[in-house]
């Protein structure tokens, strides 16, 4: 009985309570944010091969391909008159 009670109180929705880590949830600009300082930590401090593979990493980030789906779909100058001076 004690059990459930103690349980009830740390878990409201009939889930496994969360981790510090998982209750967290970055945005993708926090995480691209976040590589890019380290990449530039990293050139500052002449690991050639560490900003390698951060670059790396930041290429391929699932974070980094949704800001750049964002920049271009939301993109405004698609709103402008292009060569054909129609919109």
């Amino acid at each position: 009985m004690t059990e459930q009670s103690g349980a009830a109180e740390n878990d409201t929705n009939g889930e496994e309570p969360q981790t510090k880590r998982e209750k967290r949830k970055c945005t993708p600009d926090e995480v691209v944010r976040s590589l890019q300082a380290r990449i530039v930590k990293a050139q500052e401090a002449g690991k050639h091969n560490k900003v390698k593979a951060l670059q790396y990493l930041l290429t391929r980030s699932q974070s980094a391909r949704i800001l750049a789906v964002e920049r271009v779909t939301e993109n405004d100058g698609s709103k402008t008159p292009g060569v054909d001076k129609e919109t």
